[in-house]
């Protein structure tokens, strides 16, 4: 029987994955993916498995410690109820310089992180795209806001965002179906904050519902097409180009189930693993013609590696009493309510213009607390990291996962400029939450943890506070915003980047790398939405091309 050569090899399933794998095979071409991890469904979440969990959460992730998740398990809001949907630290392990921890938390399943992730959708502007030409730091992107906007329209209307329109130039508006609402402590907070600070903005999440099938819209459509073949438990090792090297012909991969090596064809190969895997893939598929590793031509590929610089606080909100959830989306029998309150890049005086490189993601009123007691509040900042050549993904040359692939090596560290800026953002917290009536329990960071008033976490037993304190710096380092970018990165010139403003490679053009990996700069906000409005773009683009024959 002769092997099937497919138009297009996706390898990965998650947020990428599941819009490339729509994308491609809406535009009528037979596409593969290969998923690392398992097939997953309403079975594999499990109502009954949702015990009630202390805010420390000290003993279910101890727990996963124990049975080989270590670092999945220092993941800022780790839930153990979930801890099937991470990966098994033992047998995907990864190194970091001593002074450089990286936290990598990932999914290996069917969808990958968006089983795990907040699911808040958020538009980025050229405050991200042109940071370069607008405060000299980092780089510029190949592409703009506006090139962009359509196809995030095109995602939101297809995921069913909830939110508001809220009008605020550093974080456009989206096209939602349904009204996100606030509680009555963050109306509250909101009127407070923007009576004394207006340009400082607070606004409702912009989110999506959990799924009830536990697989998006778009993947959903993409299985019904019929032309999209899927592949589970598929360990991808290289990417195989042909003789002259510019040209990508398949991949090598590995059964894990069975340990079964095989070479899978296609025309074209997007690469949607996440930003370390794909860099690592691509750089563990070295041959004569790429001795440096695939398409690395500019020496680039692993360099300028970045997370948002994450800091984290929380405590009460006085003004306020009690809780209330305020999700507007239907409730979930695995999955905890939704929603929350999102303050973008504080404004110039011009009441237009990005005056900070940071911004918070939070919650005011939806913990639990007695009726009468004050509201509490926790609240993740995230700050733009400069993009530095000497943070980068590289091989481990001693060490080797479970399927014989060698382990990444990760150093993504702050610098000197990283500081000031992270200095800042914990300062325009506190003074934020200080200077409505909220009372701080702790506020960290990778600069470290500082308690006030009662201390962090006043009401759990001694043990775990104890706790708490002895691991916080091993929890908050980067890594832990969970925002992971860069090491493939998209530009105007081979000399400089990876992959061309289409996600092309600029050595092998129908090589795509459409996750993360391809972003020029952190930006300041989730970066889920931008990857599938990019993966979207970057299809299309290549389906044009392979059936006009120019790939």
């Amino acid at each position: 029987m002769a092997e099937v050569t497919f138009d297009a090899l996706i390898v990965g399933s998650g947020a990428s994955g599941s819009f490339a794998a729509h994308e491609l095979s809406a535009q009528g071409l037979k596409v593969l993916q290969l998923e690392a991890g398992p097939e997953i469904g309403p079975a594999d979440f499990d109502p009954s498995a949702n015990p009630r969990q202390s805010d420390i959460n000290l003993w279910q992730r101890a727990k996963a410690t124990l049975l080989g998740q270590g670092v999945q398990a220092r993941a800022a809001f780790f839930d153990g109820r979930m801890r099937h949907l991470f990966i098994n630290d033992r047998k995907n392990p990864y190194s970091t310089p001593p002074d450089a921890p990286f936290v990598w938390i990932r999914a290996r399943q069917a969808g990958g992180r968006t089983h795990v992730f907040g699911r808040v959708l958020l538009r980025w502007t050229d405050d991200d795209f042109k940071v370069q030409s607008r405060t000299g730091r980092g780089v510029d992107w190949p592409i703009d806001y506006a090139e962009l906007a359509p196809f995030y329209e095109e995602v939101e209307r297809s995921l069913e965002l909830y939110g508001q329109v809220d009008g605020v130039p550093t974080l456009p508006d989206s096209a939602y179906a349904h009204r996100a609402e606030l509680t009555g402590a963050e109306l509250l907070f909101k009127e407070a904050v923007e009576a004394r600070w207006p340009e400082r903005k607070v606004v409702t999440w912009r989110y999506i519902g959990p799924e009830p099938t536990r697989v998006l819209r778009p993947m959903r459509e993409a299985i019904a097409s019929g032309r999209l073949d899927i592949r589970y438990n598929t360990v991808v090792r290289k990417v195989l180009t042909d003789a002259s090297g510019t040209r990508a012909i398949g991949v090598e991969a590995i059964d894990t189930q069975t340990g079964q090596m095989t070479v899978l064809h296609a025309r074209s190969v997007v690469l949607c693993a996440s930003p370390v895997e794909s860099v690592r893939l691509m750089l563990n598929s070295a041959s004569p013609a790429h001795q440096q590793g695939l398409a690395n031509s500019s020496g680039t590929l692993g360099r300028y590696f970045m997370d948002q610089l994450p800091c984290v606080a929380a405590g009460t909100f006085p003004p306020a009493k009690g809780w209330s959830t305020a999700d507007t989306a239907p409730a979930d029998s695995f999955y905890r309510p939704s929603g929350g309150i999102y303050l973008p890049r504080f404004l110039e005086e011009d009441g237009v213009t990005a005056g900070t490189d940071f911004a918070y993601q939070g919650s005011v009123g939806r913990s639990r607390t007695a009726d009468d007691g004050p509201s509490r509040f926790s609240f993740f900042g995230y700050g733009a990291m400069v993009p530095d050549a000497e943070n980068r993904i590289t091989l481990d040359p001693r060490r080797k996962d479970s399927w014989g692939v060698p382990i990444p090596h990760i150093r993504c560290k702050i610098g000197p400029e990283d500081e000031e800026t992270l200095k800042r953002e914990i300062d325009a917290l506190v003074e934020t939450v200080e200077g409505v009536g909220g009372e701080l329990e702790f506020v960290g960071s990778p600069l470290g943890l500082v308690e006030k008033g009662r201390g962090a976490y006043p009401d759990a037993d001694p043990f775990s506070r104890l706790a708490f304190r002895t691991l916080f710096g091993k929890t908050m380092v980067m890594g832990a915003a969970i925002h992971e970018a860069g090491g493939a990165r998209m530009g105007s010139t081979k000399t400089d980047s990876v992959l061309n403003r289409w996600n092309q490679s600029w050595d092998v053009p129908n090589l795509l790398v459409t996750d993360a990996s391809a972003f020029a700069g952190s930006g300041v906000s989730g970066t889920t939405l931008t990857i599938m409005a990019m993966t979207v773009r970057a299809c299309r683009h290549l389906a044009a091309e392979l059936k006009s024959g120019q790939l």
